[in-house]
């Protein structure tokens, strides 16, 4: 007989015992590559939250600062049938932030060695040349 196998049934056992620590380890693997990833994201994306309110909160408060100021500093140049162009102009300004905005946003989304603006299908070509070879 082998080894370690006088009996059937302490070969039995530790057959289940292999078993039941192989799938506390996948157990316990499911987990640590999961569930802690997902508990760093979720405190990422309620600083995110947090503070996008607080900027949001912040540009309404300046776009209204803003508008008063154009409608009270601006002597009578904004009166009468012209005291729709503060408006306008925050509107302007409101959009243009938003714009900027967007645009730092979708800069930083850019997928790793396309930061020089290149898709990236050049090198799966064979025989193609990148710009910065072309240089």
């Amino acid at each position: 007989m082998a080894q370690g196998r006088s009996d059937g049934r302490r070969g039995m056992n530790g057959l289940r015992n292999e078993a039941q620590e192989t799938v506390n380890l996948i157990v316990s693997y499911v987990k640590q590559e999961t569930l802690d990833p997902v508990k760093g994201l979720g405190r990422y994306v309620l600083f995110g939250v947090a503070g996008s309110v607080a900027l949001s909160i912040g540009l309404v408060i300046l776009a209204v600062g803003l508008l008063r100021l154009l409608q009270t500093e601006t002597g009578s140049t904004f009166t009468g049938n012209l005291s729709w162009i503060p408006y306008v102009i925050i509107a302007a300004i409101v959009v243009l932030v938003a714009f900027i905005a967007v645009k730092a946003i979708s800069r930083g989304q850019m997928p790793a060695g396309q930061a020089d603006g290149s898709t990236g299908t050049d090198a799966a070509v064979p025989g193609a040349t990148t710009k910065k070879e072309q240089a």
